[in-house]
C-alpha cells in the first residue's frame, strides 16, 4: 500500500493534551494516521502523519 506522509513540528509550549486534540482532528476529518513522533530535549515534537493513496480508477476507453 502506498502512503503520503505530512511532517508537522509543535512547539515546546504546545502541551500533550493539545497536541493530542489537534492529532485526533486531523484523523476524524482528513484520514490521517500518526506514522512516528519524536520528542527533543526542547519540548518540541516533530510528528510525521500519514495516510493511504487513493487512486482514482483507470479509464476504460472502447472504440
Amino acid at each position: 500500500m502506498d502512503y503520503e506522509y505530512a511532517p508537522l513540528r509543535l512547539p515546546a509550549n504546545v502541551d500533550r493534551l493539545t497536541a493530542t486534540a489537534q492529532l485526533v482532528i486531523q484523523a476524524e476529518f482528513a484520514g490521517w494516521e500518526l506514522a512516528r513522533v519524536q520528542l527533543f530535549r526542547d519540548g518540541t515534537r516533530k510528528v510525521l502523519l500519514r495516510r493511504p493513496v487513493t487512486r482514482s480508477p483507470q479509464p476504460s476507453f472502447s472504440y
